[in-house]
């Protein structure tokens, strides 16, 4: 199942039914003493900076979006994602997008 073929990124409440739904792996990006602000249940938190040597770990079977601040990290982060061989995807506006519009 290719969730994302036509686009690279993804609206906060699409993720979040995705995710509610089991279709997608939700990781989050940002630094840890960004996360006190707020966290996505269910996100799986991977500072960016640990990510490239995390990578093979994430479930290669199933999409995985990725989540920062604003959605500039997370959107790098995708594109190398996506080189690597992942159904990639980036949360627009990351998590100020996701209080928002998610809930």
């Amino acid at each position: 199942m290719i969730l994302f073929s036509r686009s690279k990124s993804l609206t906060p409440s699409d993720a979040a039914a995705a995710l509610a739904r089991g279709e997608l792996q939700l990781i989050d990006v940002r630094e840890p003493s960004e996360l006190s602000e707020t966290r996505v249940k269910g996100a799986r938190h991977i500072p960016l900076a640990q990510l490239p040597a995390k990578l093979g770990e994430l479930d290669r079977d199933h999409p995985v979006a990725f989540l920062c601040r604003s959605g500039s990290r997370s959107a790098i982060v995708t594109r190398t994602a996506t080189k690597a061989g992942l159904d990639a995807v980036n949360v627009k506006g990351g998590i100020a997008a996701w209080d928002i519009r998610a809930g």
